[in-house]
């Protein structure tokens, strides 16, 4: 074995002759490396989104990085990633904990006004005079909960031992979730911190596999994560800002806590318009109808103008998707994926566009077609 050629990365290993092996146990080598691989994916399993989202920041933050890393070269193995590692806590965790912990209140509230509710029933509230048919939809209102007792009906198993399999179970799936984000942020530090050993590797190995076509899929795929990050995180933090600073002038409660549950919600598309209505809700309850009208309004535009021209133009400019795409691989990756399909979609769409392309021949590739089959085609 030898690393003397040009062709190769430093430190790769190359033959120098042929192998001594038969066909038949090249066969059985590679059915072999495909049950390893299969067996090391069984598992990692439930690790598996924890890497993925890894390899999500990793290549959304490299070429910063990379940057720092030229000024800095001799903070670039412990102190960069972990000033990263730092920035993304910040960033991205942070702000999650800052909604669950008055969640977690509400919650413990909502519990001790349900034990209220079942006593003493519960009051209409007073914007139902205000709506069509308002008397009758305080009737029905009378009926079904203004009672004490009734709302029993509607959480019976809430309050009867529902309640507490809930929170075990909410329990349990929160201490999940942390374990993943540490192993997420401690991936995320080496995957920056070994940067250019992966991508040589990576380069190496499809190249051997695929060919030039295993690069172009990759490149294809990068541009893609990127474009996603800046068309869902950076337009979700942008309308969060926008929607906002309308929350404070209309006089929401907790304003700056909705602005900031609205831009979690806009990275994924329309789902700054789920947040919008909630928001004009909590108007309608403390009656400021006009507010809420407003406010419904004016998300209902950003949240138009954002996801039907500002989101293709960085997702689908980055990679040549078209925005039906776009919004496919989106949704069918969160489908299929879960929240980190919001990245995996659309790298997955792009790749598979790209081999269409260079298929058909409407872009220069390795899997161009022959001349003689453009011919052919033709005089079919």
């Amino acid at each position: 074995m030898s690393t003397d050629t040009e062709d190769a990365p430093a430190g790769t290993w190359v033959r120098d002759e042929a192998s001594g092996i038969s066909r038949q146990q090249k066969y059985t080598n590679l059915v072999a490396a495909v049950l390893l691989f299969l067996a090391g994916l069984f598992t990692l399993r439930e690790f598996l989104p924890a890497l993925a989202w890894a390899a999500v920041f990793g290549i959304a933050l490299l070429p910063w990085f990379r940057r720092l890393a030229q000024r800095w070269p001799q903070h670039k193995r412990e102190l960069l990633p972990s000033l990263f590692v730092l920035g993304v806590v910040l960033v991205f965790v942070l702000p999650l904990v800052m909604i669950a912990v008055p969640l977690a209140e509400d919650w413990h509230d909502a519990s001790q006004w349900l034990g209220q509710a079942e006593q003493n029933g519960v009051t209409p509230p007073a914007f139902l005079n205000n709506l069509p048919d308002g008397s009758k939809l305080v009737e029905i209102w009378q009926d079904k909960i203004g009672q004490p007792g009734q709302i029993s009906t509607i959480t019976h198993g809430a309050i009867h031992g529902g309640g507490a399999k809930v929170a075990r179970r909410i329990g349990f799936e929160t201490i999940h979730r942390i374990v993943l984000l540490g192993f997420m942020l401690l991936g995320l530090f080496f995957l920056l911190r070994d940067a250019d050993s992966v991508v040589e590797q990576l380069q190496v190995g499809s190249r051997r596999a695929f060919g030039e076509s295993g690069e172009d899929i990759c490149r294809q795929i990068i541009s893609s994560v990127h474009g996603t990050v800046n068309g869902l995180v950076l337009v979700g933090l942008g309308e969060g800002l926008l929607l906002g600073i309308a929350y404070v002038v209309a006089g929401v409660p907790d304003s700056a806590l909705f602005g900031l549950l609205t831009a979690i919600l806009a990275m994924v598309p329309y789902g700054a318009t789920l947040a919008v209505l909630v928001v004009g809700g909590v108007l309608m309850i403390s009656g400021k109808a006009l507010a809420a009208l407003v406010i419904v309004v004016a998300g209902a535009f950003v949240a138009f103008i954002a996801d039907h021209f500002v989101r293709p133009t960085l997702i689908g400019g980055a990679t040549r998707l078209p925005f039906i795409w776009v919004l496919l691989g989106i949704l069918g990756g969160i489908t299929a994926w879960g929240l980190v399909g919001l990245f995996i979609g659309p790298a997955i769409m792009a790749a598979l566009i790209l081999l269409w392309r260079e298929w058909i021949g409407s872009q220069k590739g390795p899997i161009n077609p022959e001349p003689e089959e453009i011919e052919g085609a033709m005089e079919g």
